[in-house]
């Protein structure tokens, strides 16, 4: 997914959104809690940069994929600052980024919306960690 979908929420949380959309991309980056996959943390799989790997159950990553079908991304992002500056601030990235956040942003959205919409017609689990 690369760092874009953090970049979302952290423009979510600076324009005040919905906290169910915060909880909702944070869940679908993060996993869930009681998710712990405990077979992969070890030193050759996680380096304790961030959490451990979690597992989503199938169920959860069917709901994801449904709430996040939900979204309304263009309306979310259309008070988004035209300057490429501003709006790389607002979404927290640092400075030297020099693309389109709302064409990042979407793009990368677009590709986590799919992801789970695959995983959740095949009935699979989503493991999360950070690489």
């Amino acid at each position: 997914m690369g760092w874009a979908i953090w970049g979302l929420i952290h423009y979510c949380r600076s324009t005040n959104a919905a906290p169910k959309l915060i909880a909702l991309l944070d869940r679908a980056v993060s996993g869930d809690p009681d998710g712990n996959v405990g077979f992969l943390d070890h030193d050759e799989v996680y380096d304790g940069f961030c959490d451990p790997p979690r597992m989503l159950a199938p169920a959860a990553v069917a709901d994801i994929a449904a709430a996040l079908d939900r979204v309304q991304l263009g309306k979310l992002l259309a008070d988004m600052p035209a300057s490429t500056e501003v709006a790389a601030t607002a979404c927290g990235f640092g400075a030297g980024f020099d693309a389109d956040a709302r064409e990042h942003l979407t793009e990368h959205f677009a590709a986590m919306r799919e992801f789970y919409r695959t995983a959740a017609r095949h009935t699979q689990c989503v493991v999360t960690w950070v690489d």
